[in-house]
């Protein structure tokens, strides 16, 4: 599975700068920290549209 690292992320479990890895599975992304192992999943596009229609945003990622 191929990882894309996101540079300038914090972990919000463990602090660590730059540990942030983005992957895709299932059409599904997952954001994982590779020091700690936090993982957060991307919601469904409708869900974030409606929760967050007004914030100019790349993504939220919320922990699984």
């Amino acid at each position: 599975m191929k990882k894309r690292f996101i540079a300038g992320a914090i972990c919000p479990k463990c602090k660590a700068m730059d540990t942030m890895a983005l992957t895709k599975e299932n059409n599904i992304e997952k954001v994982t920290c590779v020091s700690c192992g936090e993982q957060m999943v991307q919601p469904e596009a409708h869900v974030e549209k409606a929760t967050r229609e007004n914030e100019q945003m790349i993504g939220i990622f919320t922990p699984e």
